[in-house]
């Protein structure tokens, strides 16, 4: 059964990745792995105030708990009698993550989600659609965030 890898973060585009991998999973036959990645704060620092540790740990833990619940609901809504969902967070860098991931499950295909920030956000905030693009060693459907329509002929 081929293997669809699909890197979720929870936004308004969530349903419509899962609905195209949900399609293409129906197409070939495929099993749907749902992947979270949830992403550690950034280390704030300067002369007034810098996050300790425990502040760090306490946001992260917060992240894996809201990710797991949303993921267990996730996985709910996909399941399809004789095609298994599996669900799994990781906590890291998603780019990284990400492609790991789809490595050690043997993906056969990524469907992904392209929010279509735009290249000031990219060049500040990077891309994770575009680094999985980059580096993904097996073809990755980009779901843009908005539906586009064709013009009524």
């Amino acid at each position: 059964m081929k293997t669809i890898l699909v890197p979720v973060d929870f936004s308004a585009s969530t349903a419509r990745v899962c609905e195209a991998a949900q399609t293409l999973a129906d197409l070939i036959g495929g099993q749907l792995l749902v992947l979270h990645v949830v992403q550690p704060p950034p280390v704030l620092m300067n002369e007034y105030y810098a996050f300790d540790a425990g502040q760090m740990a306490s946001a992260v833990v917060a992240g894996e708990k809201y990710a797991d619940r949303k993921l267990a609901e996730l996985g709910k809504q996909l399941e399809r009698p004789g095609r298994p969902v599996q669900t799994v967070r990781e906590t890291g860098q998603p780019v990284p993550t990400i492609l790991d991931r789809a490595e050690s499950a043997q993906a056969d295909y990524i469907v992904v989600g392209s929010h279509g920030h735009g290249a000031l956000y990219d060049l500040f905030v990077g891309s994770t659609t575009q680094g999985i693009l980059k580096k993904a060693h097996c073809p990755v459907l980009v779901i843009p965030s908005h539906a586009s329509r064709l013009p009524a002929s």
